[in-house]
């Protein structure tokens, strides 16, 4: 069926790209973003500029470019901005993370050198390894949101936006679980002025943002703008919302290489992870609280996929560790070994084996850009609220009440494309081929 499609905004004027925590992650992302527009680097690893989409039936040969397809914001047109606990500009703190080399870092220095952080909403009961002195203080978490709400206007102004986009590049805070707090924005603005200790720094961004109207991601597994007063507030403000923790490393595989599995119907007695990392996120991470909500976004991935409930012959009580490692030499190069744990034919048991040597803040750069650009484009669409065609980019994707989060990496990215094939009025593509031999 033909759908009407929708009137999309095109993308005129500048785009401001607010980023909490200008750490490895997004570093490695302005920089990147600023060696690309050099045509010194190539985008390797975002949808928005190298892939393509099909369109129509397959003997059409219409597969345009994904940025040709629906108008994007272009990267000329992004300006950067951000907070962080530590006062280095951007180029100083690239340097630190040490993931980019000298010649990237030196050719895009006099861009990345004046993006300097403004001082973030920060407090060690949410993330205990670390420590900086550029903290805002205030006499209570609404003051703090006002001076981020504050920031934001002044970005704007100086920069001549047309339009915002915020996503959380933060550590890994605590573990939270929903609270009375989190219940309506009345109960959640309250806490914000009685100092609630169910309300995390994220959480403050996160409603400084939507105030604003700004769309947000959150790329960590805190619990920040998934509950359900700010998913109301995004809904009312006509604001779109997305997280959460990008899917880079070992979680991407599982995404990966489970759906195989289950669709072949091989059976599994285990899948055991361990990871060793070195950056500041490892450092984070070696706290048990801020552990075990990464953990927590781990392993639902698995149960989600596989489905043990319908399928108990084959999933029934399978064993799912993750563990993590602060390993300081390894700096932002993350190991992944997995081994798991399966059978086939008549219960005969068969291994697989994984070490995958990644780079984490190389993989989770191009979530951000493609972050950025869709979500810009969803706002210029009038979505609003949890925008689950964009779970691809998720290790616990954002999903409506009721519903099971969809974790196959490969249902994803069709749910992805069909939903700008929507956009743009076009046939979605059910992949049925019955057509062909009518």
């Amino acid at each position: 069926m033909i759908q009407k499609g929708v009137k999309i905004e095109l993308p005129s004027g500048k785009l401001g790209v607010l980023i909490p925590g200008l750490g490895a992650v997004s570093t490695t992302f302005i920089a990147g973003v600023e060696a690309i527009k050099k045509k010194i680097a190539l985008p390797v690893g975002s949808l928005t500029q190298l892939g393509t989409i099909r369109l129509g039936k397959r003997t059409e040969r219409r597969v345009p470019k994904i940025q040709d397809f629906v108008p994007l914001a272009s990267l000329d047109s992004l300006v950067f901005g951000g907070w962080d606990i530590y006062g280095d500009n951007c180029y100083e703190s690239a340097v630190k993370a040490g993931v980019l080399d000298k010649v990237h870092l030196e050719a895009v220095r006099p861009q990345i050198e004046k993006i300097k952080p403004w001082r973030a909403v920060f407090s060690q009961d949410y993330v205990k390894r670390l420590q900086g002195p550029n903290v805002k203080s205030g006499k209570n978490k609404m003051e703090l949101a006002e001076q981020v709400m504050d920031d934001i206007e002044q970005f704007r102004k100086t920069n001549k936006l047309s339009r915002l986009v915020m996503v959380w590049c933060g550590s890994t805070e605590a573990y939270l679980k929903p609270a009375a707090v989190h219940g309506s924005i009345q109960a959640f603005e309250k806490g914000l002025r009685d100092n609630d200790p169910s309300i995390s720094p994220s959480m403050v961004y996160a409603y400084a943002a939507l105030c604003k109207r700004i769309p947000f991601a959150n790329g960590a597994p805190n619990l920040t703008v998934d509950v359900p007063a700010l998913t109301e507030l995004a809904q009312e403000k006509g604001t779109p919302i997305c997280g959460k923790d990008f899917k880079t490393g070992q979680t991407l595989m599982k995404t990966i290489i489970a759906p195989g599995l289950k669709s072949r119907m091989l059976g599994m007695n285990g899948w055991f992870s361990t990871n060793i990392l070195g950056n500041r996120d490892g450092e984070v991470l070696d706290d048990p609280d801020s552990f075990k909500t990464k953990e927590e976004s781990k392993l639902s991935v698995l149960d989600q996929i596989l489905q043990p409930e319908l399928y108990p012959d084959l999933y029934k009580n399978f064993t799912h560790k993750v563990r993590i490692h602060y390993y300081p030499p390894r700096g932002d190069n993350k190991e992944g070994w997995d081994n798991i744990d399966i059978y086939g034919w008549l219960g005969y048991p068969m291994q697989i084996k994984i070490n995958f040597l990644c780079r984490d803040s190389i993989l989770a750069a191009p979530i951000v850009l493609d972050l950025v650009l869709f979500l810009d484009l969803a706002q210029r669409c009038g979505m609003r609220g949890i925008q689950e065609w964009l779970s691809f980019y998720f290790k616990s994707p954002m999903h409506a009440t009721g519903l099971y989060p969809e974790h196959d990496l490969f249902i994803q990215l069709m749910k992805l494309k069909n939903t700008l094939r929507y956009l743009k009025g076009e046939d979605l593509i059910t992949h049925l081929g019955m057509e062909y031999y009518d």
